[in-house]
């Protein structure tokens, strides 16, 4: 039985040592180097070859080392395959963070300001209360929910949706597409952490917009899939979106002549939301690989029927 980890060389620093120490008994193999490759019980990578089950026949756990899984390409990865995706206190400090910033810099008009600023115009308005505010978080589950908790503890009136309820402390709960307009109608701010699957993909479109309140604020954290990138230019547009940060698009980066590049109401960041620790990671990985020994279930094990 053995463990093989395809990244950086960086991360892979961090990790070899770690996994010395905590697991001396799976042996640590670094990518393209595996070992007998009939002993890969776990493997720990951003991407995956075509044919990995005929390279690692009787792989069983494949770790994402982000939050992400739709880059993992899990047509090629065989069905009886565990798949878990990263859930770790760093890459969930880091989302908590981003989404801090952008919904009080939404909330308080801060690029309205900026835009005032590069105009010479020296204009104020009123403060709103955080609690006159709806923020609407699409996706309430491992990144979802604590960023939730943290808006909730704010002041924000707080919304989430989900596919199936998850119910929070301090959080308006909406499941389901019958639920959704609902959920839509007070998100003065909208929040996409929703995972990419072939439902989600292009769910960011003119008829979502036209739902939100007018002058609605849109923050993607998701991934660029998410949006119809032609439906938030009309929304911007006509002033049914007031503002856009984005920090995931597709294709990553965008071409030079993209529109997004130099639109006065579009925050663009380049994919710098969250990232996976390298420490707080391998202790994620290890604790999950013990799990897995003991017959438990993942942190982060994803349902591969629904794709997350």
């Amino acid at each position: 039985m053995s463990f093989v980890f395809k990244s950086t060389d960086a991360r892979r620093i961090v990790w070899q040592p770690r996994f010395a120490a905590e697991l001396p008994d799976l042996p640590f193999h670094a990518w393209p180097e595996t070992g007998p490759a009939e002993n890969v019980r776990y493997l720990a990578a951003w991407q995956v070859p075509d044919g990995i089950g005929a390279l690692l026949p009787n792989l069983e756990v494949l770790f994402s080392v982000g939050a992400g899984i739709d880059q993992l390409n899990l047509a090629s990865v065989p069905g009886q395959v565990k798949v878990v995706r990263m859930v770790e206190p760093g890459l969930v400090d880091g989302m908590i963070e981003y989404v801090l910033w952008a919904v009080l810099s939404c909330h308080r008009d801060m690029f309205s300001y900026a835009r005032r600023q590069r105009q010479h115009v020296w204009s104020g308005a009123p403060n709103r209360a955080a609690g006159r505010l709806g923020v609407g978080v699409m996706g309430a589950g491992a990144l979802g929910g604590p960023v939730l908790r943290a808006l909730a503890a704010r002041g924000y009136a707080c919304r989430s949706w989900s596919r199936t309820p998850r119910p929070l402390d301090g959080v308006a709960g909406f499941a389901g597409e019958a639920e959704l307009d609902d959920f839509l109608a007070g998100a003065d701010i909208l929040v996409c952490l929703m995972p990419l699957t072939e439902q989600t993909r292009g769910i960011l479109n003119r008829d979502l917009f036209a739902r939100l309140p007018r002058g609605a604020c849109l923050i993607n954290c998701g991934r660029g899939g998410h949006l119809v990138q032609a439906d938030l230019l009309e929304a911007l547009a006509d002033g049914q979106v007031a503002q856009a940060v984005l920090d995931v698009t597709e294709p990553e980066p965008l071409p030079a002549g993209h529109p997004f590049w130099d639109h006065p109401r579009v925050m663009l960041t380049p994919h710098i939301a969250s990232s996976s620790q390298a420490e707080s990671g391998v202790d994620m990985v290890i604790a999950n690989i013990r799990r897995h020994r003991n017959g438990e279930r993942m942190v982060g094990e994803i349902d591969r029927a629904a794709g997350y």
